[in-house]
């Protein structure tokens, strides 16, 4: 069993940062890539970014490529950096584990609530 715990989310401008913090524990050796999504009211859960288990492959979602940075630290926390918010990032974010190497997601947090005001 994994435990994810995410934390960093808040309130802010638009153009304001905040940085994301997503700890897991419990068998963290089973995990490969770990992710960020984001679930919005009535939208469909997006995909934000992921990294791989030693931190040196990132991938990211469209909608914030070029702004966000994910990184990995000791394989068990991963941090999301979001600088210059827009109102369209609000969301709740979700941290993701996956325990095969195929990418499928089979643990998550219970999300931090994201809300950027213009």
């Amino acid at each position: 069993q994994v435990h994810l715990v995410e934390s960093g989310g808040g309130l802010v401008e638009a153009g304001g940062s905040l940085r994301l913090s997503c700890e897991a524990s419990g068998r963290t050796d089973q995990i490969y890539d770990m992710a960020w999504y984001r679930q919005a009211p009535e939208k469909e859960r997006e995909f934000v970014a992921a990294i791989n288990r030693d931190g040196e492959r990132t991938l990211y979602g469209a909608s914030v490529k070029g702004r966000f940075t994910i990184s990995r630290d000791n394989g068990v926390t991963v941090t999301l950096e979001m600088p210059n918010l827009k109102p369209e990032d609000t969301a709740v974010y979700l941290c993701a584990a996956a325990t095969t190497r195929n990418r499928q997601y089979n643990y998550w947090g219970q999300g931090t609530q994201v809300t950027v005001s213009s």
